[in-house]
């Protein structure tokens, strides 16, 4: 695939094998005929394709029935063609493209995408008469905040760039399209502020964007995993939102956001290892509220994956850390366990996965009953078999609440997936296995990039003030610089004209 710097080259990225130099694409300089287009578009069977004779001069419409509206199609081509007294394509059509003739790849394209392609005798014109129905914009329940704007992003593109649109009404925001995958061709819409972006981020998004060779997308979050810097780490490198007010506060910061159409979510990068537990509502919330549910984040973020593996290490090899009261009550709520603390700890996480996953495959009704009940149900009955101790289910509880403490969904399955290596450490070494883990893991998120920048930020801070949006939020009127991430071309928020 390859691309220009004036815009998208169609041509060279339809062809199958771009690299292959013997086998040319012989649809690439194939002239668009009626015999072409027949051929392109055989075994469809939503496929409509009619002449109509206006004058002397024959004309062909070709559309696919099923991403039309009878409605568009009647008014915007029918009723014009029926109507008019000329074949003068200024005076028949409002709005129309013209075609050149050695274009057949992407006219078969726009066709597989809602217009309606029209021939002429020496000329070939299309019209946008897409209509297929779309989700209503609602609100997003994934991010739910009880302040704020409660419009979410839906599947279609162009829907989710009027919402951007509709409150940054400025010049500078950027876009930029861009086809990917080589059998859905989806488009993909980078959007940035141009007096903000970083160029160095900007460039290199591109060109990760560009480097991109896969046959199709279900959705934003596989496309994002494909430009991430370090592919192997259970830890998302970039933000995720289908919320519009962090998006547009992503590109007041300097960042760069790529959607897609087909999906409602919306990739954010760069991003940090805090801005996973930050919430579009602690900027809404007064700074003290803020802090006080962040400052609880973090907490939850460490207590989730040290818990149920300390619970391992003390019961395992450190017994004498606890005071007597506390370690007789363990000793009678185990009294009855047969298996070791690693394996109990691991058979009641892997079931509460289990009931998580049952909960969310199946309708909302059911899945809330099962969980619930389910919950209760098994968790009572393995203390009465003797199976678990009553404080093991206890702290897996508590621990299964915590990693939904953050913000970001992916975050809340990279606590899911690391608290199984604490376990396992734990059962093996002790404490001394946790701190290894533990070690392991802060050296790994030191290590980490986004974009080239540090996955710490504001922890390891660009700048010290930074410090003032982390775990801490300072009072709006003391946050007068963007985030050191972004490294946006202008570091000041207020005054506007700094620089």
């Amino acid at each position: 695939m390859s691309r220009t710097k004036k815009g998208f080259d169609f041509k060279k990225y339809f062809d199958p094998q771009p690299h292959d130099e013997n086998k040319a694409n012989p649809d690439i300089n194939e002239p668009i005929t009626r015999k072409a287009i027949v051929k392109s578009l055989a075994d469809i069977d939503d496929l409509i394709m009619k002449d109509i004779k206006i004058g002397k001069q024959q004309v062909t419409i070709i559309y696919l029935s099923t991403l039309v509206e009878t409605s568009i199609i009647n008014e915007l081509v029918y009723n014009s063609l029926h109507e008019s007294s000329t074949v003068r394509l200024e005076e028949v059509f409002k709005n129309f493209e013209v075609v050149e003739c050695d274009q057949l790849p992407m006219l078969i394209h726009d066709i597989c995408s809602g217009y309606t392609a029209i021939l002429f005798e020496h000329t070939i014109i299309k019209i946008n008469t897409f209509g297929a129905s779309d989700r209503a914009i609602t609100t997003p329940e994934n991010e739910t905040t009880v302040m704020g704007p409660q419009d979410g992003f839906v599947e279609n593109v162009n829907t989710n760039l009027s919402l951007i649109k509709k409150r940054i009404r400025s010049p500078q925001l950027k876009s930029k399209s861009i086809l990917l995958g080589t059998e859905t061709k989806n488009n993909v819409v980078v959007l940035y502020m141009d007096n903000l972006v970083n160029e160095e981020n900007l460039k290199r998004v591109l060109t990760r964007l560009e480097n991109v060779e896969y046959h199709g997308f279900l959705g934003m979050p596989v496309l994002k995993q494909l430009l991430e810097d370090k592919p192997f780490s259970p830890f998302p490198q970039f933000g995720i939102t289908v919320r519009s007010d962090n998006t547009i506060d992503a590109l007041l910061n300097g960042k760069i956001i790529v959607m897609m159409n087909g999906s409602p979510e919306a990739a954010i990068l760069p991003a940090s290892f805090m801005e996973m537990f930050k919430s579009p509502e602690d900027y809404y919330n007064r700074w003290t509220t803020a802090t006080l549910l962040r400052m609880l984040r973090m907490a939850g973020f460490f207590i989730s994956i040290l818990l149920t593996s300390t619970y391992v290490s003390v019961l395992t090899f450190h017994p004498e850390m606890l005071p007597p009261q506390l370690l007789q009550l363990l000793a009678e709520s185990r009294s009855k366990v047969p298996f070791p603390p690693i394996l109990e700890v691991l058979i009641i996480e892997l079931v509460i996965e289990v009931l998580r996953e049952a909960g969310a495959r199946m309708p909302s009704k059911i899945g809330q009953t099962i969980g619930i009940v389910g919950g209760i149900v098994i968790g009572t009955a393995a203390v009465e078999a003797g199976l678990a101790s009553n404080i093991l289910i206890v702290l897996v509880a508590v621990t299964a609440l915590l990693s939904f403490i953050p913000p970001s969904y992916l975050m809340s399955n990279a606590i899911r997936f690391i608290r199984y290596f604490y376990i396992v450490a734990a059962g093996i070494l002790g404490i001394y296995g946790q701190m290894i883990v533990f070690a392991w893991m802060f050296n790994h998120l030191s290590n980490m990039t986004s974009l080239g920048t540090p996955y710490l930020t504001p922890v390891i801070p660009r700048r010290w003030t930074d410090l003032l949006d982390g775990i801490i939020r300072a009072p709006t009127n003391f946050m007068f610089q963007r985030s050191g991430i972004s490294r946006a071309k202008k570091d000041l928020i207020r005054p506007l004209d700094e620089e």
